[in-house]
């Protein structure tokens, strides 16, 4: 069953398409990497999937998967590390969404946040500020708070920027391990040599599909090149997409 379905899918910013004519499913289990140069529309897709922006034509369907069941983890830019707040309390945060904003931590969901934590490596880190952590120590703390979401459907914008390769790796086997157990994993990525290794399937955008497929042949060289082609050429002027109006 899929998890996730595009119907010649448009989303953009005042009528002009940042991604358009998008049609694909995603199933259950997949390992979906989405690349493609700077501009493509990558991030605005995931926008999309969580509602933030609406389509301006095509659809976005969610078979048998609510509102509850995606975990988003945005661009490590836009998290605000200067908010007071400890790393077991910033972790609890992935209860709400079954918990409500001002449910009650009980003595299961205390050890749930104690197995998350020590699954991404930070036990005895319960009491730190996040504002103290290290990149890489942060994005153990946001895997962990994705795994306290259970999450069906799990969006990831570029999750290994700018952190070392223990943490890259220890995260990846997170990842892997979540598709094992039949989530949707759709992750935004640049770097190609991680994606042949680890995402059976890619998504190249160049504001519009240049391929949907397994991996080795969505990121062919042919196809690499048409991708920097189409954003090269792409016209920021432009009059907004006629199949979108």
């Amino acid at each position: 069953m899929a998890a996730l379905a595009f119907t010649d899918l448009t989303l953009g910013y005042d009528r002009h398409p940042a991604v358009h004519h998008l049609t694909g499913r995603i199933e259950a289990g997949a390992l979906l990497a989405v690349c493609g140069p700077n501009g493509a529309g990558k991030s605005t897709l995931l926008k999309g999937v969580m509602e933030q922006i609406k389509p301006l034509g095509g659809a976005i369907r969610r078979e048998d998967c609510a509102a509850r069941d995606i975990a988003y983890l945005p661009q490590a830019a836009d998290i605000d590390r200067s908010f007071p707040v400890t790393v077991f309390d910033f972790a609890a945060m992935g209860l709400i969404g079954r918990r409500g904003l001002f449910g009650a931590i009980a003595r299961a969901d205390e050890n749930r946040i104690g197995a998350a934590l020590a699954a991404v490596g930070l036990t005895g880190f319960e009491s730190r500020a996040i504002g103290t952590l290290s990149g890489g120590q942060m994005q153990r703390l946001l895997f962990a708070r994705l795994i306290l979401q259970d999450a069906r459907l799990i969006l990831l914008d570029e999750p290994f920027t700018a952190i070392d390769a223990s943490t890259t790796g220890d995260l990846l086997a997170l990842v892997e391990g979540w598709s094992r157990q039949g989530r949707a994993v759709v992750a935004v990525l640049h770097d190609f040599d991680l994606v042949r290794r680890h995402f059976p399937q890619t998504l190249l955008l160049a504001r519009e599909p240049v391929a949907w497929g397994p991996t080795a042949e969505a990121l062919s060289t042919p196809n690499l090149a048409r991708a920097r082609a189409m954003i090269e050429a792409f016209d920021a002027a432009a009059h907004e997409c006629e199949r979108a109006a």
